[in-house]
């Protein structure tokens, strides 16, 4: 049947009239078999250590986070001792949570949150972000959609949980000591990939069909709604990341102007990792002015951004005065450009390229990209479907 269906595809757009369905025309990708047991988290680290293995730059010395207010800096090593103090704490301290309970995070973009994200999913514990900016009520909404056992938050969010609800904040004196110990690696740069991949590689219980994330979404109808991920949509938006990648010799940089409870934000996080790249945070309310001093003092090469960020930076003197000469890729989704703004861009903005992209919660962000100088070239698209989905 597979088969069939198979050669009734056209090559060249990707449509088959049998099933109406379109399939990729992109290279096809390998995943690991879906009967093993593996994390999201563990997957990614294992992309991560497959990267380092085949370039110059040591996994250990390489930045995994960059705080753009406080240029504090969390190299690899770091990173990957984060978080397996906060995976040894979580099982130490609340010993309740298991496989497939649920964590809600309610915290606005830090450095932090990435650490926790990778800690709970390498546990097999279901991640549920919520918007920091949620009223109350909103939050008491979603948490009777998800049913977390635990939260973790921050002192200026944590008064919208229920008191009921074991709560761990992310900027207190407890949370913050663990990494006391942890400003310097005590690992040496050729025994990080082996001492870490080791540890890091999860509980074994874990089924690539369990549920890794429960994001919410209004949707079209406006009343919030949780979108089940499971490790198998993490691990196959990963895998198609990692072969769709451009290789360069030095580590990507790429700047997070999207929140981390968002699905781009979310997913972001876990891509970057896996891929080596250099995350710098924006914390706060966010400034094109902030954007761009960031790009030009961390040397960023990829930036996502919403439209309307495009349209200001194409028609307005905002970038005049910035060294934006690291800057590669300018990455755009959320809402469709405008033709005109896309010309302004590409006169004021020759050598970046300009990238759109169209996803869903529901797709693990991203199902259509423009990937590469080559396809930045045709204006108005949201460029081809990827690997690891189908359109219908």
């Amino acid at each position: 049947m597979a088969s069939s269906v198979q050669s009734t595809i056209n090559p060249n757009t990707g449509y088959c009239p049998a099933t109406k369905t379109f399939h990729s025309i992109r290279p096809s990708i390998p995943l690991p078999s879906s009967t093993l047991p593996l994390t999201s988290a563990s997957y990614a680290f294992s992309l991560c250590l497959s990267s380092s293995s085949s370039s110059s730059s040591s996994i250990s010395t390489v930045p995994a986070l960059i705080d753009s207010t406080t240029s504090l800096h969390i190299s690899y090593s770091q990173f990957f001792d984060r978080i397996q103090i906060l995976s040894s704490f979580l099982q130490t301290h609340f010993p309740f949570l298991t496989n497939g309970q649920i964590a809600f995070v309610l915290s606005p973009s830090t450095v932090h949150v990435p650490v926790l994200y990778f800690s709970l999913l390498s546990l097999g514990i279901v991640v549920s972000p919520s918007n920091p900016a949620s009223s109350a009520s909103e939050v008491s909404r979603q948490i009777q959609l998800s049913s977390p056992v635990i939260a973790f938050a921050t002192s200026s969010t944590s008064h919208k949980l229920p008191s009921a609800l074991p709560t761990l904040l992310l900027d207190s004196p407890l949370f913050l000591s663990l990494f006391s110990t942890t400003s310097s690696s005590s690992s040496s740069p050729s025994d990080v990939p082996r001492h870490h991949h080791h540890r890091l590689l999860g509980p074994t219980s874990v089924r690539q069909s369990d549920p890794a994330a429960i994001l919410y979404s209004s949707g079209t109808t406006g009343t919030v709604k949780g979108v089940v991920l499971t490790h198998r949509n993490l691990i196959s938006m990963l895998a198609g990341s990692y072969a769709l990648r451009e290789r360069g010799e030095a580590p990507a940089v790429a700047l997070l102007t999207v929140p981390m409870f968002h699905v781009y934000g979310f997913v972001s996080c876990l891509r970057s990792a896996a891929l080596g790249e250099v995350i710098v945070v924006m914390e706060g309310r966010f400034e094109v002015g902030r954007m761009l001093r960031a790009v030009e003092e961390f040397r960023v090469t990829r930036v996502v951004v919403a439209p309307p960020v495009v349209v200001v930076m194409a028609k307005g003197e905002v970038a005049k005065g910035y060294d934006l000469s690291s800057l590669q890729v300018v990455g755009s989704g959320a809402a469709p450009l405008a033709m005109d703004a896309i010309e302004r861009f590409r006169s004021r903005f020759p050598d970046i390229q300009l990238a759109q992209a169209y996803g869903l919660t529901e797709s693990t962000a991203r199902a259509f990209q423009i990937i590469g100088p080559e396809e930045s070239k045709h204006y108005g698209s949201v460029g081809r479907i990827l690997p690891y989905c189908q359109a219908k």
